[in-house]
Formats: C-alpha cells, sequence, structure tokens
C-alpha cells in the first residue's frame, strides 16, 4: 500500500530522519508537507506509535485527474472502497484545493462522500448504509487538478500524545516541541533547559525521547478499530516499545516560569506522561537561571509580543535572555521566536536560522551554539 506521511511547514527534515529510522527508506522527498513511500499495516503501526513530529499518517487510495464535478464523482466511484470499509463504516470527508479548477471545499466534501456511499451500496447491496461502525476519515485533496484520495489512519492529529488534556496559554503543539529537539544538538546526556516553559510541552518531549517512550504510546489511533488483525499487529509491536522503555535512566530536564498556574499544568502534564519524577519544574524569572553545570542546552518558546503595547517590554525580555545565556559555560541555545530582529536584541547572531510555522504564525528558529562565530556583534546592525 502507498503511505502518506503530513508534517508541518520546515520540520519536514526531522519527520523523514524519523521515517528512515523506522522504514530504513533514504532520500525520502517531501512535498508540500506530504512524504508518500510503500509500505503495509505493520509500517502504519509503527509510524503512529513512534513518530513523534509528523501531523498524520495516511493511507492514498486513489488518484486521478478532475476539472469537473462529474470526474470527481466518477474518479472517487471508482476506487474500490469495499476493499477498505465494512458496510457499516461511518465516514468522515475532508478536503483540500490549491491552484484547481474545483475549490468549492463542502461540494467536494459532498461528492466524494455521494460517490463513496454509491459504491459501496452497489458493492454490498444495499439500499441504506447505517454508519454506525468504526471511524474512516477520508481526505480529497485537489493540486493543480489532479485529485489524492486518502484514508487517514490516525483520527486525531498525532500531536495528541494522550497527556495534554488540559490546555494552557498559547500551547505548543507536541509535535513541534520534538522537531525542536531534534533540530538541537541536545541528547540525554546533557542538561536540558526550557527557561519559558509554560505548560510543559518541550520539557516533557524531551523526557518521553530521553527514556524511549513511544509518543503514540498512550492512545488510540482510528485504524484499530478496523480489525482485530490490525489491533493484534499494534499491540505486538506496542509490547516490544514497552520492553526498550529505560525508565531508570538519569536525566537533567528542567523547566522555568513566571506564571505559576502554567507550572501547575506541566507539572499535571508531566504526570499523566508518566514523567513527572524525571523532571524539575520551577517558578522563577528567566533572569534569575544560573546552572553548575557545563555545556547544556536551553531550548525554549518565548512570548512573541504579537502586540504593539507589549513591543518594548518583549526588547528588554530579549536582551536579558541573551545576557543570561551568555553568563552560562559552555551551553548551546536555541529560542523559536516571531521576532524579526531576534539576533540584534539577543546580541549575537545566530549559527543558523530555521523558518518554522508555529500554527499559522511564521517563525524562525535560531541556533546559537556555544562557541560564537568571530562576526558576533561586529556586524550587527544599530537600533
Amino acid at each position: 500500500m502507498k503511505i502518506c506521511v503530513t508534517t508541518a511547514s520546515g520540520v519536514e527534515a526531522a519527520t523523514k530522519r524519523e521515517l528512515y529510522k523506522i522504514t530504513g527508506i533514504k532520500d525520502l522527498a517531501a512535498i508540500d508537507g506530504r512524504i508518500t513511500f510503500d509500505g503495509d499495516i505493520e509500517t502504519v503501526a509503527k509510524c503512529n506509535l513512534y513518530l513523534r513530529t509528523a501531523n498524520r499518517v495516511e493511507i492514498i487510495v486513489g488518484e486521478f485527474k478532475a476539472d469537473d464535478f462529474d470526474k470527481l464523482f466518477d474518479g472517487i466511484k471508482a476506487i474500490p472502497w469495499e476493499e477498505y470499509m465494512p458496510k457499516d463504516a461511518s465516514i468522515v470527508v475532508s478536503a483540500k484545493s490549491v491552484m484547481s479548477k474545483l475549490f468549492a471545499y463542502s461540494a467536494i466534501q459532498s461528492i466524494t462522500k455521494k460517490a463513496i456511499c454509491e459504491r459501496l451500496k452497489s458493492a454490498y447491496k444495499s439500499i441504506i448504509l447505517e454508519e454506525s461502525g468504526s471511524r474512516y476519515k477520508v481526505e480529497s485533496a485537489i493540486r493543480k487538478d489532479i485529485v489524492t484520495v486518502s484514508i487517514d489512519t490516525s483520527g486525531e492529529g498525532l500531536h495528541r500524545r494522550g497527556y495534554r488534556g488540559l490546555v494552557g496559554e498559547a500551547p505548543l503543539k507536541e509535535t513541534l516541541a520534538a522537531a525542536l529537539i531534534d533540530f538541537s544538538v541536545w541528547n540525554p546526556s546533557r542538561p536540558l533547559a526550557d527557561l519559558f516553559c509554560g505548560s510543559g510541552t518541550i520539557p516533557i518531549e524531551a523526557c518521553l525521547i530521553a527514556l524511549n517512550i513511544p509518543s503514540g504510546m498512550n492512545r488510540e489511533f482510528d485504524f484499530l478499530g478496523w480489525s482485530d488483525k490490525n489491533r493484534e499487529i499494534f499491540d505486538k509491536i506496542k509490547e516490544d516499545a514497552r520492553g526498550k522503555i529505560e525508565y531508570d535512566k538519569e536525566v537533567r530536564i528542567s523547566g522555568f516560569d513566571i506564571d505559576e498556574k502554567q507550572l501547575s499544568l506541566a507539572r499535571k502534564h508531566a504526570s499523566l506522561a508518566g514523567v513527572a519524577e524525571k523532571i524539575h519544574f520551577q517558578r522563577m524569572d528567566m533572569r534569575e537561571f544560573s546552572s553548575r553545570f557545563s555545556h547544556g542546552v536551553i531550548i525554549s518558546n518565548p512570548p512573541y509580543g504579537e502586540r504593539l503595547s507589549e513591543r518594548r517590554e518583549i526588547e528588554k525580555l530579549y536582551r536579558d535572555y541573551g545576557k543570561v545565556v551568555k553568563s552560562l559555560d559552555e551551553w548551546c541555545c536555541y529560542t523559536l521566536t516571531s521576532v524579526d530582529d531576534f539576533e540584534r536584541l539577543f546580541g549575537r547572531k545566530a549559527d543558523k536560522k530555521r523558518k518554522i510555522y508555529n500554527g499559522r504564525l511564521e517563525c524562525n528558529y535560531y541556533s546559537m551554539l556555544a562557541s560564537p562565530p568571530k562576526s558576533t556583534l561586529k556586524n550587527m546592525p544599530k537600533k
């Protein structure tokens, strides 16, 4: 079967690295946030269980050209849906369209659903489809009049790990937090600190990585309800993964914030993730941070100050942030922010800058290695 893993813009490289570990396939191409390759139901199970940075795992069931609704209907109906769905399947349809003659999402959804139902009625010789069974989320994605039809095996997005039922202010998705960690030099032998930890997503994701706890360990997936065989395959893979978890590993992971309500959420999330005893959360102003350890790594998603009234406060925060990092002994610092002149405020140029979207907001991920480049301040623009 053809499998498609979707991922957010800017984090494709991290997802491809993960997929290489799972599938052994090198040089996977990412096109518009979609990575496609061949696999089987075991591959689907492993991807859902292990992928930390991806959005969803889908099965592609058809591709064809359609520049009018009749061709869309015929193309959808030609797909052998009875090979994928039972008579009582609960069908949910979504649509996307880019640079195509067909662009009305509601019409695309309606025609897709009608064509699927017509095919199933004919295949199962039934007048009515009750749709009382397991959920099948179908997507018709149209780009330049080429329709790609897929079934979502994940159900809820893969950022739903099962530990963050409580929502903090301006949450960072778990998948993006895992990507930020992947793009850093951090490994479990080094201290990690998040100086603006909020509800704790970065420290928790780092701890799951350090202890080798799969991201999908504590949740369900839609494909598990499709057959007993799917459940059997997944349970075996999950049991094998459980035996590789390193609960006794010592880690130095910390999260700091000035908001006690956010820290309370962080502690509850860590407890639900099963890593509460491994992470040190503390109420503290970032300016007070220091460490007796060397060669640590800071990974943070500080406030962006999107409102003009916050601009002066944010500028001071970032200047002080740069001073704190400079005072540490051989620490690397990674920061996600939408502030354009972050480098000037921080006080040095980044060793690397990567464009990443936090939701719909375009941000940059700045990598400041322990030894700053020689041109640190010489060529910095003055305010």
